[in-house]
């Protein structure tokens, strides 16, 4: 059945693949992005142009999940033209490398704000109307590095995808007996075919890093080179996109908790499964259990 669906972050990377996929399949698809009079006009101009070119329903609207303003306009723009809002996925992301020392605590805190609050101000301005239908998911896109092998120089970015990872975690049981349920997908570190370290932050500030590159010379690329060697060849973001449609296709009340797509094989996948039967189990022991799936309470 084809559903109405928003991507945060949808101009490049996993989000773009994702919009594009998702409409292939059937669906009615917003790729949400910022600055689409602006720096992105391109990628409006890109999205409209393969919507034509293969007659799906793939649009863009404008929003910048730094903002609260912008989020509950983007979705009152969903309603208003779609009529109802589906799918909620949250993609948009933002990457920084470099010595966790070298960052302010304010640059922690901008890497915080797009990849956690952001979801928070984009939830905020939509789950009002999937809780008045009684239906709808919210899809997560998380990352191996909230559970798996974590190479140095990515603290903040995975510190802030951690605690993404714990809000949706805690979201799942608070909206489940709304009829809404909950999916995170888990990509693992694919070094090519995305934006993310190409276009990743580094510390403003540069008087620490010197200290570092004494003992530590290269070492993002040493990083970036061993990641990528352990990918099997036919590793491809495009697998990300193809998870994402297969989640949303599946039947409501029947989609995977997590799913892990990660060429480098990191671990995530083995410890997330632990982690996630102790949830399910303590929450069956305290009586809980319904918080497990969604239901109309």
């Amino acid at each position: 059945m084809s559903k109405t669906i928003i991507i945060t972050g949808a101009g490049s990377g996993f989000g773009a693949l994702a919009a594009r996929a998702l409409a292939q399949a059937g669906h009615t698809v917003y790729a949400a992005m910022r600055n689409t009079t602006g720096r992105n006009a391109d990628r409006v101009a890109d999205a409209k142009a393969y919507a034509t070119e293969h007659n799906v329903d793939l649009r863009t609207v404008e929003l910048d999940v730094l903002s609260q303003e912008s989020a509950d306009a983007a979705i009152a723009t969903v309603l208003s033209e779609a009529g109802r809002l589906d799918v909620i996925v949250h993609n948009a992301g933002h990457m920084v490398t470099g010595p966790t020392e070298a960052f302010t605590p304010e640059e922690l805190v901008a890497v915080y704000d797009t990849n956690v609050l952001g979801t928070q101000r984009v939830n905020r301005a939509a789950l009002p109307h999937l809780r008045a239908q009684r239906d709808g998911l919210v899809l997560w896109i998380g990352s191996t590095s909230t559970k798996g092998g974590t190479p140095p120089y990515l603290a903040p970015y995975f510190a802030a995808k951690a605690a993404m990872d714990a809000l949706a975690v805690s979201y799942a049981a608070e909206l489940a007996r709304f009829n809404i349920e909950t999916s995170i997908v888990v990509p693992g570190s694919f070094t090519s075919g995305t934006n993310h370290f190409a276009t990743g932050g580094r510390p403003s500030e540069e008087t620490v890093v010197p200290a570092y590159e004494e003992h530590y010379a290269g070492l993002m690329d040493q990083v970036s080179q061993r990641l990528a060697a352990l990918a099997p060849a036919d590793a491809n973001v495009s697998q990300v996109a193809d998870a994402i449609v297969e989640v949303v296709g599946t039947e409501h009340g029947k989609r995977p908790f997590r799913v892990h797509i990660d060429p480098a094989n990191d671990g995530s996948e083995v410890v997330s499964a632990v982690a996630d039967h102790v949830r399910a189990e303590f929450l069956t022991r305290i009586g809980l259990q319904d918080l497990l799936s969604p239901h109309n309470a």
